[in-house]
């Protein structure tokens, strides 16, 4: 009876002893895990916090700046037309180029925008060309308009460039190049009289093949970037006057130059090319 309840107490000491190690094992193996899990999130957090100063390091940069601009003196710039900003740099120099624009012409503007694009129109007529009775400048808000009379650049009926056109072509070239956001349309016109030739059918086709040939020779002889530009003919359909006399349709048959700039950055690339 004895030996009988000694074996008993020797196998529950066993089966305690067993069980026992299991759960150590276990413990030991979650410890393991645990630390694992732990010096991961620490490398985490430390990446985190990494990130968390170089981002706070650009905020302060940025803020910096900010406060910079905002402590410049307002007067510094002047909207124009509530698009846009002038910087008093510019307004000198605009008002030293208004100084020799045709009074009448002066007189009629009302604004400061009406001065501006004077001012820009008188820039770009002397900076593509000396002959002024031949070449006619206008702006519409920021659409730059340039009328080049086809004696100029054509010879009559014919849409291959002259020499004579070569002087303008290169200054308006190197005015398109100077901006490369700038978009450039170059729209071809007629007057009234019909033409029929074995290289030309009629006034459409004049009209769009002297725009083309203006296209090419901008982007093969002078390296415009042929995506800036844009070729298109009007025919007789859009006269300045009407075509009732010999002077009248001379007037219509032009080389219409739209450009598409941002007036104050253009009017500043005008004045670095030609020192005014």
């Amino acid at each position: 009876m004895k030996r009988l309840s000694l074996v008993t107490l020797l196998s529950v000491a066993m089966l305690t002893s067993c069980v026992s190690k299991k759960k150590y094992v276990a413990l030991e193996d979650n410890l393991s895990q645990t630390q694992s899990r732990l010096v991961k999130t620490q490398v985490e957090k430390e990446d985190l916090e990494a990130q968390m100063s170089k981002i706070e390091a650009r905020v302060e940069e940025y803020n910096t700046k900010i406060n910079s601009l905002k402590e410049m003196n307002d007067s510094q710039f002047t909207r124009v037309d509530n698009v846009t900003v002038m910087s008093n740099n510019i307004k000198t120099k605009m008002r030293n180029t208004l100084k020799n624009v045709d009074p009448a012409k002066l007189a009629g503007a009302k604004t400061l925008q009406d001065s501006m694009n004077l001012a820009v129109s008188y820039k770009l007529k002397q900076s593509i060309s000396e002959d002024g009775e031949d070449i006619n400048v206008s702006i519409d808000k920021t659409v730059v308009m340039i009328n080049i009379s086809d004696e100029l650049l054509f010879n009559t009926a014919s849409y291959n460039v002259s020499n004579k056109a070569n002087s303008i072509l290169k200054k308006l070239a190197e005015v398109i190049k100077s901006e490369p956001s700038m978009e450039v349309m170059v729209e071809g016109h007629t007057d009234s009289r019909t033409i029929n030739t074995p290289m030309v059918s009629d006034n459409w086709d004049l009209s769009v093949k002297r725009a083309t040939s203006i296209v090419r020779k901008l982007q093969k002889e002078y390296g415009v970037d042929p995506s800036q530009l844009i070729a298109s003919g009007r025919s007789s359909y859009l006269p300045i006057v009407e075509n009732n006399s010999k002077e009248n349709m001379a007037i219509n048959r032009r080389t219409k130059i739209i450009i598409l700039p941002n007036l104050d950055k253009f009017f500043a690339l005008l004045d670095a090319e030609n020192n005014l």
